[in-house]
């Protein structure tokens, strides 16, 4: 009997040995063709794995749906856009479009009134305390916003005076206001920043900011937070009414 009828599995007489299952699984054409359909969808299910995965590094996300531990990537998006809008508001401050910061200093003793004269004079602004005297954080810096508050709180409040302090493109003015009209000499401000409260000095030059001296126990009032009837009604407390007329404490 020759070899190849000793191994083949056809032949009843020989069966063969252990390894014939093998060697008639390759000789078998129905096995061959299965298996090699089995094989191309195990390929097809690791390609698309593989994609899925490419699919995920892509955007981001894990395999939970959930955005990856690292952040990093949308904290810089989140830095790069505030940097573009404080490189914007600096290119303003430095072209004089708009001031870096201004301050209406009053001789009111009270955040409280000067909050309230604002409210009429439709000025929006954080009004502190100071012994020196009331002073107004304005809000709106664009154009000429604080010489137009400057001029209408006098106008709106008769017989009161205010010390405009302006920081813009890095230059710091002092101008004073009366019933409406700015005074034509301008004042030193290092002379008029000794007079006033130390606070003022480090917000006109930023070294402070209102929420810093809200946190240190500072009183603010906010302009913005007082309606109309209210507003009056604060005028009203700090006014006293005689034969000669009326007077602001």
């Amino acid at each position: 009997m020759s070899d190849d009828d000793k191994r083949n599995p056809n032949n009843p007489d020989n069966p063969g040995d252990e390894n014939d299952a093998f060697w008639a699984f390759e000789s078998d054409p129905d096995l061959a063709r299965e298996m090699e359909s089995l094989n191309q969808e195990l390929a097809n299910l690791e390609q698309n794995a593989s994609t899925d995965d490419a699919g995920e590094s892509a955007t981001g996300e894990s395999e939970d749906g959930n955005a990856p531990e690292d952040v990093s990537d949308e904290f810089s998006q989140i830095m790069n856009a505030n940097a573009e809008i404080s490189f914007d508001d600096e290119l303003e401050g430095i072209l004089g479009n708009k001031a870096k910061r201004a301050i209406l200093v009053t001789r009111l003793t009270s955040a409280d009134l000067l909050a309230a004269f604002c409210s009429l004079a439709d000025i929006t602004a954080q009004c502190i305390d100071s012994r020196e005297g009331a002073v107004a954080v304005l809000r709106n810096l664009n154009g000429d916003g604080p010489e137009a508050a400057a001029k209408d709180l006098t106008e709106v409040v008769a017989g009161l005076s205010v010390l405009l302090l302006v920081d813009r493109a890095d230059k710091m003015t002092a101008v004073p206001y009366a019933n409406g009209t700015a005074e034509d000499a301008e004042l030193p401000p290092p002379f008029v920043l000794e007079t006033l409260a130390h606070f003022v000095e480090d917000l006109m030059l930023g070294l402070t900011t209102v929420d810093a001296l809200a946190q240190q126990g500072v009183r603010i009032v906010d302009s913005a937070d007082l309606d109309h009837d209210h507003a009056l009604k604060i005028i009203a407390e700090h006014t006293n009414f005689g034969r000669d007329g009326s007077s602001i404490d």
